[in-house]
């Protein structure tokens, strides 16, 4: 069994979107219903909160430039935040009318950002994956459930993406030169719990917290289930590999959609919880500031 310890108090509604900052030796994360982007850094097992920018909206994501700017994906649309506090308005992405917002992000090798989009209502078989470079926006999936994890292959070669309703992970070639991407293949479809946020390994294993199941599980690139990490907290929503040597999973939880029951069960829901696996990650790819 590999044990988990929570290094934050559980003061997040619904944490997400880890990502590790290598240059800054620190840990970015967000708060989605509050609005919230974090910053902290990593001290033993604590994880202090250096800085919070607020935005009067859904965050689903937050992605990291070199110069230390942030990619902020508001609800409708991206936001850069630059090293000296300016916000800067990017493309919008999703419509106000079709009750929809951005989610789950990414970035590939040449700084691309990959964000999908979740239904606020039920339209629950029209959600996309979307591809923003310099001078483009690409769809690269119209028919999904609700688009969330994503990661790459260690040699970047494939692309692999969460479809949480029907509780599918998928996976693409991808080429990271142009950005072009082949069809999509299904790699696995999860009979219990639901598919949130994946990272991977230096192997190539996934690593894919299970909303509602209190679990991390490890699956090979082919679809085998190799481990499970059990977490003092149902709705397990993200993870990213953080640290110097990148040996230790970060795990994000939630206290949203918890009965009083349920949070006196498992009071640290809403904090976030590391663990050592025994594997290592890949670094974070940087997103390209020329939206």
């Amino acid at each position: 069994m590999i044990p988990v310890v929570a290094v934050t108090e559980p003061w997040f509604a619904l944490a997400e979107g880890p990502v590790w900052d290598a240059a800054g030796g620190r840990v970015l994360w967000i708060d989605i219903p509050e609005g919230l982007v974090l910053v902290g850094r990593l001290v033993g097992d604590h994880l202090a909160i250096e800085t919070q920018h607020h935005f009067d909206s859904f965050v689903g994501a937050v992605a990291l430039a070199a110069d230390g700017s942030l990619l902020v994906a508001e609800t409708y649309g991206l936001t850069c935040l630059q090293p000296d506090g300016t916000r800067i308005a990017g493309p919008t992405l999703v419509r106000p009318e079709n009750e929809e917002r951005l989610n789950d992000a990414t970035c590939d090798a040449h700084g691309r950002l990959l964000v999908g989009t979740l239904s606020l209502q039920s339209a629950h078989h029209s959600q996309r994956l979307i591809q923003i470079g310099a001078a483009s926006v690409e769809v690269l999936d119209d028919d999904l459930g609700l688009s969330n994890g994503l990661a790459f292959s260690p040699d970047g070669t494939l692309l692999y993406s969460v479809d949480s309703i029907p509780g599918t992970v998928w996976v693409r070639d991808y080429d990271q030169g142009s950005g072009a991407v082949g069809p999509r293949r299904l790699v696995l479809l999860l009979g219990d719990g639901t598919p949130d946020g994946m990272c991977a390994d230096a192997s190539g294993n996934l690593w894919i917290a299970i909303w509602g199941r209190g679990q991390v599980r490890c699956f090979s690139p082919a679809g085998k289930l190799l481990d499970t990490i059990t977490v003092p907290a149902p709705h397990t929503s993200s993870v990213a590999f953080v640290g110097s040597d990148l040996d230790q999973l970060l795990i994000t939880t939630a206290r949203t959609d918890l009965s009083p029951a349920q949070l006196d069960e498992f009071p640290q829901s809403g904090s976030l919880f590391l663990a050592r696996p025994g594997c290592v990650g890949l670094p974070t790819h940087l997103w390209s500031p020329a939206l």
